[in-house]
């Protein structure tokens, strides 16, 4: 059930709310519980095994950590393989068995190609699994003092604002709002204009974006010229962007509805001016999953240079394989790796000293040819494109305004506004009037939301193109 989908708007939500705050405080966390299962199974009743299965079995071993003492290190272990391995089974199988078969059939004429098995990939499953081992790293550290319940470790792994896309939440940062959290009208309110702009982000900027971006990047290189390819790279820049930053936005505005405070999870990260910072405004909630589960228990930048760079790369080539079974992201994620190496080697010192609009425009470069990459699966056909980029092969008979027309131009506009602080600082102004007159600034904000809902509204009405980029990881 896409959060926007009419039936989650108009039936699915507004149900939910009502029966939240009509029954007692005590039964409300059941009742998520339950109607984030019900969320899950709308994608497949045959995900919800998987889900519920994963949510046991790490409940498991959690209180087996919990018990025990001298063997918990052991249990984590465990624990950690385990979840490991259901990524492996249900993402990466087919990928691992496609390329032992392209290898066996280099090295020997007689061999006989192993089965693909045609696993279909549950949704959400990168997104709940690293939550669960954060649960388990989190419960070993022995950071939270409460012994885990089979509630609170449920309704933190299914909890359906953020169980199919994220932002991963770790179980420290939420445990206590499960057991203790207080609604308010004023969360509940900031939760609505959340919500809104994030459903606002996705239907409006993401969509127009990816279907200018897929119908660049989606034609024969061979009919692109320079301008058409870098009009669709920019265009999957904005539209992979406000798809997930909109997500997030809207998770965490259900989750204030629920009285939950869902942590940000991205920061303006494409006015960055360097990659390094980069990757501190972007999916901020990966980003930090990696550092404090992989890169510091791997040493950090703890044992000299070497170290630290082996470290970095690691911790890339796993976030590259993390977004998906193809080669073409184990490249993405190598590529952000090497320039952030490069960066520590040297190249942030130059980036400090040089105007503002050369790093930034350095930053902005590697970011989509990197997109690039994450976009188109195959490499040799990423290559290519990236060759039409600097005008190798260009297609002199390609029209570039035959991908747009005056709405596109304008949303195109405004994407590129809001990834700055404009609209932000904008806000501020806003706020500046409700301190001077209340009623007017609350009635601009009301209106301003309200427009904004029922804008994304009748672009979702109108059945026009709806993807998720992230429902695949």
């Amino acid at each position: 059930m896409l959060f926007s989908s009419l039936i989650f708007l108009f039936v699915f939500l507004p149900l939910l709310l009502l029966f939240y705050y009509l029954i007692p405080k005590k039964y409300r966390n059941v009742l998520l519980l339950l109607a984030s299962l019900f969320f899950y199974a709308w994608g497949g009743i045959q995900y919800s095994a998987i889900l519920i299965a994963s949510i046991c079995i790490n409940y498991g071993i959690v209180k087996r950590i919990e018990k025990v003492s001298k063997s918990k290190k052991t249990w984590l272990g465990i624990g950690l393989i385990i979840n490991v391995l259901i990524i492996v089974v249900f993402k990466y199988l087919d990928f691992i068995i496609g390329n032992i078969n392209g290898l066996g059939t280099i090295f020997s004429n007689e061999f006989t190609p192993l089965p693909l098995q045609g696993i279909l990939l549950p949704l959400g499953i990168s997104f709940f699994t690293f939550q669960q081992m954060s649960l388990l790293w989190d419960v070993y550290r022995g950071a939270n003092t409460e012994k885990s319940n089979l509630l609170s470790v449920a309704l933190y792994t299914s909890l359906f604002p953020q169980l199919i896309a994220g932002p991963i939440v770790r179980y420290n940062d939420i445990v206590n709002q499960i057991r203790h959290r207080e609604e308010s009208i004023e969360l509940f309110r900031s939760g609505i204009s959340r919500f809104i702009l994030g459903l606002f982000k996705k239907i409006i900027f993401a969509n127009t974006c990816g279907s200018i971006a897929d119908s660049i990047m989606d034609s024969p290189n061979e009919f692109l010229n320079s301008p058409i390819a870098w009009l669709g790279i920019v265009a999957y820049s904005f539209q992979i962007y406000f798809d997930f930053s909109g997500y997030s936005d809207m998770a965490i505005g259900l989750g204030r509805l629920f009285g939950f405070k869902i942590l940000e999870n991205f920061n303006f990260p494409y006015i960055s001016k360097s990659i390094k910072e980069f990757w501190r405004r972007w999916h901020i909630s990966l980003s930090t999953w990696f550092r404090d589960y992989v890169y510091i228990p791997l040493g950090g930048n703890r044992d000299g240079l070497n170290r630290t760079y082996f470290n970095l790369i690691m911790v890339f080539l796993l976030t590259g394989i993390w977004h998906g079974a193809t080669w073409s992201f184990v490249l993405w994620g190598l590529f952000h790796g090497s320039f952030l190496i490069l960066e520590k080697l040297g190249l942030e010192k130059i980036l400090s000293k040089v105007p503002k609009i050369v790093s930034w425009s350095y930053t902005m470069l590697i970011v989509m040819l990197a997109w690039v990459l994450f976009r188109i699966e195959h490499i040799q056909d990423a290559l290519k494109y990236i060759g039409k980029l600097f005008g190798i092969g260009s297609y002199p008979r390609a029209h570039f305004f035959s991908y747009l027309d005056n709405e596109k131009i304008l949303i195109l506009l405004l994407a590129a506004l809001s990834c700055t602080q404009f609209f932000k600082l904008l806000k501020d102004q806003v706020s500046k009037i409700q301190l001077l007159a209340p009623k007017l600034g609350r009635f601009t904000e009301d209106m301003g939301i309200i427009t904004l809902f029922v804008l994304s509204v009748i672009y979702i009405n109108s059945g026009s193109y709806n993807p998720f980029i992230y429902f695949r990881f």
